[in-house]
């Protein structure tokens, strides 16, 4: 997805974009819940499932304090073990610290570590300098983008050994003996090693069937050969939809507080540009707005 996503984008910046396209990825109900919730929730399950380790008292590095980063972070924390985070971006960084946890870089914690979470997107973020000074038994694991977050080409070479133990786990084995235990060969823990629940994909599902109806049912004009952020409105509405799991009840607005904060009273409630993070480096300079304000829809 997030390959995906770079690649469209590269393609609006360049001119060559065929038609309109709709960036989910960046919409606040796919970040809150799809990242941040899910992924609080799926980093246990995905690990307890392999590898049946107790959290309790562990050394726990999690690289990258984005969405998904934070939710890691919550889950591990909750369960008692000790949270470390490197961060490239301050605002991320300085949120980790507020929220409790240590920023540090991996090379300088990385020796006793029990495991390394990676969550940042990037590439080769943990490289073979690291998975040489790990300790035996360290645990190392992905929940981000693709594969690509850990070196795993500098672990295949002869002097290494792959062992299989079980689905999902292997054990790279270093001539001293020492091994460390690789989840699903780098792939996304999450989706590899745990499931994802009905009710996030039911989110998540309904936010791109919407984006999909609003492209199809747009005017012509209305959308370039461009990339949009998906309009607030949307938003909004694919969380009401599911407020009704809960049972729950929207204070409304009165019109005297409507016309104060200067908004409409039936939402948006946030203005287009309002995100629950920073933009993605990846589409910060390709998005665009569209008004939606007073626009009647479809739903």
């Amino acid at each position: 997805l997030n390959i995906f996503r770079v690649w469209v984008n590269c393609l609006s910046k360049a001119s060559r974009l065929c038609v309109p396209a709709m960036n989910v990825n960046d919409s606040v109900t796919k970040q809150k819940f799809d990242n941040l919730y899910c992924c609080k929730e799926s980093i246990l399950d995905g690990l307890k499932r392999t590898t049946d380790v107790m959290f309790g008292g562990k050394q726990v590095v999690v690289c990258g304090y984005g969405e998904v980063g934070k939710g890691c972070c919550a889950a591990l924390k909750a369960l008692g073990a000790v949270v470390y985070v490197t961060e490239v971006d301050p605002i991320c960084a300085l949120q980790a610290c507020m929220d409790g946890f240590r920023v540090t870089k991996l090379s300088e914690t990385i020796r006793h570590i029990d495991m390394v979470v990676t969550c940042t997107g990037n590439k080769n973020v943990v490289g073979r300098e690291h998975l040489d000074k790990m300790k035996n038994g360290c645990i190392v694991c992905n929940m981000g983008h693709s594969n690509t977050e850990i070196d795993l080409a500098s672990l295949r070479t002869t002097e290494l050994k792959w062992e299989h133990v079980r689905p999902q786990v292997d054990h790279i084995i270093w001539p001293d003996g020492k091994r460390i235990v690789l989840l699903a060969e780098g792939r996304l823990l999450n989706l590899s090693c745990s499931t994802v629940p009905s009710f996030v994909l039911s989110i998540t599902a309904t936010t791109q069937a919407l984006a999909l109806i609003e492209l199809f049912n747009a005017p012509e004009g209305r959308y370039k050969q461009d990339v949009y952020l998906l309009p607030k409105k949307m938003d909004e509405y694919v969380a009401s939809l599911h407020l009704a799991t809960f049972d729950a009840h929207l204070t409304e607005l009165t019109d005297d507080q409507a016309k104060y904060l200067g908004i409409s009273k039936h939402g948006p409630f946030k203005p287009n540009y309002y995100r629950c993070r920073q933009t993605s480096p990846h589409t910060q300079n390709a998005h665009k707005h569209t008004d939606v304000s007073n626009r009647k829809y479809f739903f």
